[in-house]
């Protein structure tokens, strides 16, 4: 009696059946699916933070050339910039005097980005910049 006992637990214990497994491979295909689908979108946020990124130094470098320019050349105008990624960044800009010329000391300076990487995109800057009172 005893060893019939015994010989019915070892049956039942020597491995998982073809169900088991199945549910298994099932939870986990479920799950890697999951983790797919994060991936997509974290590469997609870090491709949107990079397009940003090169958007506001377009901005930046028409900020410092107009610093750099003589204040007559500090007018409104446009260009479009080519990314290292290939992308193309319209770039526009609208500059405000303050005064008539040759009073004018302070101009305000709007940067509009724009670029479309299956979706449109735009960012907006502004800044000002100053041109001490000449006599």
């Amino acid at each position: 009696m005893w060893l019939q006992d015994f010989h019915k637990e070892k049956i039942k214990c020597q491995g998982f059946s073809l169900i088991e497994v199945l549910i298994a491979l099932v939870i986990l295909s479920i799950s890697f699916l999951g983790v797919a689908g994060l991936m997509v979108q974290t590469t997609n946020n870090n491709s949107f933070g990079c397009h940003m990124t090169e958007a506001a130094i377009f901005a930046q470098d028409q900020l410092e050339n107009f610093r750099t320019s003589l204040w007559t050349n500090v007018v409104t105008g446009n260009d479009v910039r080519q990314s290292s990624t290939g992308i193309n960044y319209a770039r526009s800009w609208v500059v405000i005097p303050n005064g008539v010329t040759p009073n004018d000391t302070i101009k305000e300076i709007r940067i509009t980005i724009s670029w479309n990487d299956r979706v449109s995109h735009s960012i907006n800057f502004r800044s000002v910049i100053y041109r001490p009172f000449l006599d």
